[in-house]
């Protein structure tokens, strides 16, 4: 059973989401407002974060920039705008996912159980590795443009220091460093990545990679590791 956090400061809303996520066999926390949240958040262990990008208090993007690189655990923001430019900027701040109002509310439960069996299945053999256990036969060390993907650690190196990276961010550069040379379309990398339908919304895709070039390349404007094959997506380039 997995334990939610649900920042949500429309009750009739939040108590329709619990009810749901509750019937799929999950503990939820309702947070009223930001502030709430981010104190719920700081003293207790959550599975899964559900941030409301408009709270009281304190904003989704608020509590997402304010937490990301100390906690990392899946992040869905919730939104009551269309605009792009809301959903690149809760990516960009590391939210793993987003979900536009007015939603299906079963649409949030199938994509609360999929960032949680991903999460599971990543951080499930993360700490089989740290235990000096094998378990998979494709576990090995990636070299890329002075870069070290060690699949079985699930680290990043470069020049002897650890890079950070989100579970989202790990394993689309692990994907592509796994099929090197090979251009894969946006959709491609949304349903293999995220595990449902892609929802005919590029955003999710580009942002992450955009994140993933910040740390790895050089001039995260002229890639050399991750290009732009435009018209048909991206490749990770192994020479």
């Amino acid at each position: 059973m997995a334990r939610i956090l649900l920042a949500e400061d429309d009750r009739e809303i939040a108590n329709l989401e619990r009810d749901y996520l509750e019937m799929s066999g999950h503990e939820v926390v309702i947070a009223p407002d930001g502030e709430e949240a981010m104190k719920r958040i700081n003293e207790e262990k959550f599975d899964l974060l559900i941030l409301d990008i408009m709270m009281p208090k304190k904003s989704g993007y608020d509590i997402c920039r304010e937490i990301r690189e100390q906690i990392d655990i899946p992040i869905l923001m919730v939104t009551a705008k269309t605009e792009s430019v809301d959903k690149i900027r809760g990516l960009g701040l590391g939210a793993d996912d987003y979900i536009v109002k007015p939603f299906d509310p079963m649409e949030l439960v199938a994509r609360v159980k999929s960032h949680l069996l991903r999460y599971e299945r990543l951080t499930g053999k993360h700490e089989m590795a740290q235990e000096g256990k094998e378990y998979d036969a494709d576990d090995y060390c990636i070299e890329v443009g002075g870069l070290k993907i060690l699949t079985k650690s699930w680290k990043v190196i470069r020049d002897g220091e650890e890079i950070h990276f989100p579970n989202r961010e790990f394993e689309l550069l692990k994907y592509l460093a796994m099929n090197p040379n090979i251009v894969f379309s946006k959709e491609h990398l949304f349903e293999r990545i995220w595990g449902y339908d892609y929802m005919s919304d590029s955003a999710t895709v580009t942002v992450h990679i955009n994140r993933i070039r910040e740390k790895i390349e050089e001039d995260p404007k002229n890639p050399k590791i991750i290009e732009t094959v435009w018209g048909a997506g991206y490749r990770l380039n192994m020479k």
